[in-house]
């Protein structure tokens, strides 16, 4: 059998010994091979299959944002927004067939400088002439933000670009269109690309500004199973959200890397801090993990992984199941996609702070992959205005979505309470959910409302999947720590009772943290340095050595160092 992917030449280089634009180099090839090793048919992408789901939630992607960037736009958005057309659409083969091998990246070209979270907007149009479209970006705020357009790493590229149809003078709505970008070494004429700068310590990638000036296109560059259909839609916002259709399933994709990322942070802090010691009295070795300080980031990290890994294959066909409205779909997505986040934002920071000095530097991780994860909070849709949506939409009972029931869990109770006090205040509010009274006092709940149904969601499938009771217990308490006002409130738990509780859910986990981080799962995909004192050793053996022969011209000289 063919060694696993982490063991391969691209993923054992240390990236930190690496110029910026080799770095990005290097995540191009990692996605051409990851391309290459899952092999997905256009039907594993269009339907989200296994093998799709698998290559997705690989913990390699943990290991390479900017690789996880370029495959989640290249498959996910393009050639999965592509899909669905190419029974009427047979000339999007041979295009499609390029960029299942990774001859061509595909890019997709949505948002504006001007038009982020109000995509429908944008500005960019596509004329109709009898050449074909013309593409033209009007002003400097429908300039495309911020895929990777350049064609600095000798790959051709091609977008869809999403632009308003102007057809006899009238504005027929946004659209897709098929837009070559780049060959392997230039612009295509008329197309332009700013590379941005850098995203300070993250994965590198050639973000852009991208350009088009009145770039002439076929007309079968429209992205559309009928060609001469240029009517406006009867229902406009409905139609854009079918054009980005992929967007919700992207939603879900973006998150996995995150649970993979926890469970790392957890394991490499873990790993360290067993064996990293303190002189302790009479010159005894005590290891740092002997300190409750340091024993609750750790816990509590390796518990959010697990709960989060089980829950999310869960969900996974919670999200796909055809059989629930498209709604409810993507607002199971919106709720992994935000409970999971928000819990990498706690822990990351949190167990690398513990790692002292050692948690600040590339080469142990946490410190890089902590400045990625704000990059998700945005991709397929901010964590804050997909919450808005969904929760304004469930307050207002517009649909529902299964919480479990509180009798299961204090978590549950907690998602049913907060939910049901928020459409208690609506009703309250005699302007309704169009009101400053709705802006002002209900909207700011949103996200830890949507949260909290997470949790809910998150511990009851746990609960049911059989994990350990102490993991059950560290992650309830964790949750609990979010709302402390509420369980004093409603559940009689004082704040002495709360401290108490998590007392003897880390008791209870400590003596198995070992068998708890080898339960992760994580450990081949570990690079980190510090996780044992011999890792450390041969990895400072590896590092440039800078020495000398120089000599201080007198000791009047040393005196002025000192």
């Amino acid at each position: 059998m063919p060694k696993p992917l982490n063991y391969h030449p691209l993923f054992t280089t240390r990236t930190e010994f690496l110029s910026v634009d080799e770095r990005v180099s290097l995540s191009y090839k990692r996605a051409r091979l990851l391309m290459q090793t899952y092999d997905l048919s256009v039907t594993d992408i269009q339907v989200c299959s296994h093998r799709y789901w698998s290559m997705m939630t690989d913990p390699i992607m943990s290991l390479d944002t900017a690789m996880f960037t370029i495959l989640a736009a290249h498959v996910g958005l393009t050639i999965g927004t592509l899909s669905r057309h190419l029974k009427q659409r047979p000339d999007f083969r041979e295009l499609v067939n390029r960029l299942l091998r990774f001859e061509t990246v595909g890019i997709y070209l949505l948002t504006e400088r001007g038009h982020g979270l109000d995509a429908f907007n944008i500005e960019t149009t596509a004329t109709k002439t009898q050449g074909g479209f013309v593409i033209n970006t009007p002003r400097e705020e429908a300039s495309k933000f911020m895929p990777a357009s350049t064609p600095a790493f000798g790959i051709p590229k091609v977008a869809l670009v999403m632009a308003r149809l102007i057809f006899d003078g009238e504005d027929r709505g946004p659209r897709f269109f098929v837009v070559p970008i780049c060959n392997e070494q230039e612009m295509y004429k008329g197309v332009e690309s700013i590379r941005l700068g850098p995203r300070p310590g993250t994965s590198p990638l050639d973000f852009s500004i991208t350009r088009f000036n009145n770039v002439l296109v076929p007309h079968t560059a429209l992205v559309a199973s009928k060609l001469d259909d240029y009517s406006l839609p009867e229902f406009p916002l409905q139609a854009w959200w079918n054009e980005v259709w992929r967007i919700p399933y992207g939603t879900m994709a973006v998150t996995a890397p995150w649970i993979s990322s926890i469970k790392a942070a957890a394991y490499i802090a873990g790993k360290y801090s067993i064996h990293r010691c303190i002189t302790g009295k009479g010159e005894s070795h005590l290891p740092i993990i002997s300190f409750r300080t340091q024993q609750w980031p750790i816990i509590h990290a390796t518990a959010v992984g697990r709960v989060m890994s089980n829950w999310y294959h869960i969900a996974i066909p919670q999200t796909m199941d055809k059989s629930l409205d498209p709604r409810v779909r993507h607002g199971i997505a919106v709720i992994v996609k935000t409970t999971a986040c928000r819990h990498f934002q706690r822990c990351v920071p949190e167990v690398a702070e513990r790692c002292g000095a050692q948690g600040t530097f590339e080469h142990n991780y946490m410190a890089r992959i902590e400045n990625d994860g704000k990059g998700v909070i945005i991709a397929e849709g901010d964590v804050l205005t997909l919450c808005i949506r969904l929760f304004s939409e469930l307050v207002l009972q517009r649909y529902h979505i299964a919480i479990p029931d509180p009798s299961e869990s204090l978590l549950a109770q907690h998602a049913h309470s907060i939910l049901d006090e928020n459409r208690a205040l609506l009703r309250q509010i005699p302007d309704g959910h169009r009101s400053e009274a709705f802006n002002s006092i209900v909207l700011p709940q949103a996200e830890s409302t949507i949260e909290a149904i997470g949790h809910a969601m998150a511990y009851s499938a746990a609960l049911h999947s059989g994990l350990p009771r102490p993991i059950l217990d560290v992650y309830e308490c964790a949750v609990i720590r979010r709302d402390p006002a509420w369980y004093s409130e409603n559940a009689g738990l004082t704040r002495l009772a709360q401290r108490m509780r998590e007392d003897r859910a880390v008791t209870a986990a400590m003596p198995h943290l070992e068998s708890y981080l080898d339960d992760l799962q994580i450990e081949g995909y570990v690079s980190a340095p510090i996780v044992s004192d011999m890792a450390w050793k041969e990895y400072v053996g590896a590092m440039p050595v800078y020495v000398g022969n120089a000599v201080p011209k007198s000791m009047d000289q040393v005196q002025a160092m000192l």
